[in-house]
């Protein structure tokens, strides 16, 4: 479950109260995990997987009641968002009005020894000069901008910079109140023993501050535009493939440097959760390169990634906390690195009654230990929206034979297929199993988070209320009886990263 489809009267989730009202609730219930998705700022189409900065933290998720009690914001101020829609992210009217909120909350705070210390983040200059340029420069991309201050030239970039310190100085205390509000949810979860589990996507967005301020690390043309950009090639998903559109990165250079910006990226996302999901695992090992001119993914080609060298300078003497996201075609030279290091991968209970080749993978019957074992993902429709579809009126004569196949193993009717489908893959061999809320709620696919390759409508989804007691009183017994449930041990160990064992 995202931050942002918390429920809240201002227009979004927040990293909060309800944050660790969620958190509380969950380990009630005898869950020792929460995933969500990245919590960096929203880019192109409000994709937190498109994000201007890798390492800094979404102001749209800090809680606004907070501020009110810390005498940054008055609560008539606040008030307007309490207008906004309460079952999903208007994301327009929202940015508009909580980005003006957040200036005047940090132009207010005083500073502090801990403002002191949070200003030697390395990466916290650069995206606030990015910020504020991209501010002044109409919200263009920063290849749009002025030449010498696309390509950093001096002196007209410090002569820029200058103009806009006092909006970096804003950006800046922003970010602060991001990493004081985090840092409190961070700690309650730990005392509760509920860990916290993030996601890093392999790319990173073009239009980002860490592609404007370390050009010479990305695949660019000397003006700052790709060359080439990552997807996907074709497959039964799509005839064509996926470009994202992603800047492809320079591994020879990377690795010259020792890897240097990733052991940043890495050590940032650590330094904010306990776990981390790393988005498009295989790309490691080969990743597919489309010609920045090409409109689809289709005339692309493979290229050797990193590989071992990327995770051995990574890790050093410590095993990472990280789960592979292994899905799609995986070669055995993806889950030959993945069990090298020692990642658990991932399977998806909903690919596993379908009559494609790698769908005997995805049957919770033969799950191996060593994965994280989903219901679905962000990705996929709700499990009763994917099922029924608009079979409104849940006529299994309509149903599909991988759909049938699902309840002959099950042994129900469907009328609560997503907890046959929970419970099925709880009782798996997976050492970890993770819910999507929606399926606990068992919402159809109006719930859905994310279609890819939908232009419109993605990442807007929240509920409209705290989870009720009958589910989570449900998802108490489900998780004690496949042998799941958090014990009392876990609530007090120091470091909730050492291990991924059989917990929810």
């Amino acid at each position: 479950m995202h931050v942002s489809s918390l429920p809240s009267p201002h227009g979004i989730g927040t990293i909060g109260n309800e944050a660790r009202q969620l958190a509380t609730i969950l380990a009630e219930a005898g869950q020792r995990y929460w995933q969500m998705l990245p919590v960096g700022p929203t880019g192109y189409r409000d994709s937190p997987y498109q994000s201007p900065s890798t390492f800094a933290g979404n102001p749209l998720l800090i809680d606004l009641p907070d501020l009110v009690e810390r005498g940054l914001l008055a609560a008539r101020e606040i008030k307007p968002l309490t207008e906004l829609p309460k079952n999903q992210v208007a994301f327009g009217p929202l940015i508009k009005q909580k980005s003006k909120l957040l200036s005047k909350a940090a132009s207010r705070q005083e500073v502090d020894r801990g403002l002191a210390s949070f200003l030697k983040t390395p990466w916290l200059e650069n995206y606030a000069a990015y910020t504020a340029l991209k501010e002044a420069n109409d919200l263009r991309s920063w290849t749009d901008w002025p030449g010498a201050l696309a390509l950093r030239q001096q002196p007209e970039l410090s002569r820029a910079i200058a103009k806009v310190r006092r909006r970096m100085e804003l950006e800046v205390g922003i970010q602060y109140l991001f990493h004081q509000q985090w840092e409190s949810l961070r700690a309650h979860c730990r005392k509760l023993g509920v860990v916290l589990i993030g996601d890093v996507p392999i790319f990173v967005a073009h239009d980002s501050a860490d592609v404007w301020s370390q050009p010479d690390l990305f695949e660019l043309d000397d003006r700052g535009n790709p060359t080439v950009v990552a997807g996907v090639p074709p497959d039964y998903f799509s005839k064509t493939g996926q470009r994202w559109g992603n800047p492809l990165y320079r591994w020879d250079l990377l690795r010259a440097d020792g890897y240097k910006w990733w052991n940043e990226r890495m050590t940032a996302s650590l330094s904010r959760f306990d776990l981390v999901r790393v988005d498009h695992f295989r790309g490691f090992c080969a990743y597919w390169e489309i010609p920045a001119t090409e409109v689809t993914a289709v005339k692309g080609r493979w290229v050797p990634g990193p590989g071992v060298g990327l995770f051995q300078e990574l890790a050093g003497q410590s095993q990472l906390p990280i789960i592979a996201e292994d899905l799609g075609v995986i070669t055995p030279d993806v889950t030959a690195l993945r069990q090298r290091f020692g990642f658990p991968g991932m399977r998806v209970g909903q690919f596993g009654f379908d009559d494609e080749p790698e769908t005997a993978l995805h049957n919770p019957d033969n799950f191996p230990p060593d994965v994280v074992a989903y219901t679905g993902t962000h990705d996929n429709d709700t499990t009763v929206g994917w099922f029924w579809g608009n079979n409104r009126r849940h006529d299994r004569r309509r149903l599909t034979r991988h759909r049938r196949r699902l309840l002959e193993r099950v042994g129900t009717r469907g009328e609560e297929i997503n907890w046959d489908l929970i419970e099925l893959v709880m009782a798996s061999k997976a050492e970890t199993a993770i819910v999507p809320v929606q399926d606990l709620l068992g919402l159809g696919s109006e719930a859905r988070m994310n279609t890819p390759g939908k232009e419109e409508g993605n990442w807007v989804w929240r509920m409209d209320g705290p989870l009720p007691d009958h589910v989570l009183t449900r998802l108490r017994e489900t998780t004690a009886a496949s042998d799941r449930h958090q014990t009392s041990d876990i609530r007090h160990q120091t470091d909730p990263r050492s291990d991924l064992k059989s917990d929810v």
